[in-house]
């Protein structure tokens, strides 16, 4: 009977660590895929960053454009206006 008990426990004991290793082996795809999808998220952020930056700076300049011009707006109608006064006077 003890021989029996013994083989019953040597065959427990071997199945439950075969169970582990084919879940240990199942879990290994699982983290690297895992490790793939982060690694791919963060490159998307970093993508994403260098994008805002490029906005950003784009806008900076388009902003600097929109003042060059309005400065130049004003500059002219500045000009137009000594003009009109020149005309005026005159007559």
């Amino acid at each position: 009977m003890s021989t029996i008990v013994i083989v019953v426990i040597v065959v427990v004991v071997i199945a439950v660590i075969a169970m582990v290793a084919a879940w240990a082996s199942k879990r290994r795809p699982d983290r690297e895929l895992a490790n793939t999808q982060l690694e791919a998220k963060e490159a998307d952020a970093g993508f994403h960053r260098e994008k805002a930056a490029e906005s950003q700076s784009e806008a900076a300049v388009a902003e600097e454009r929109s003042k060059r011009l309005a400065s130049e707006a004003q500059l002219h109608e500045e000009q137009a206006r000594t003009r009109e006064d020149e005309v005026d006077r005159k007559e």
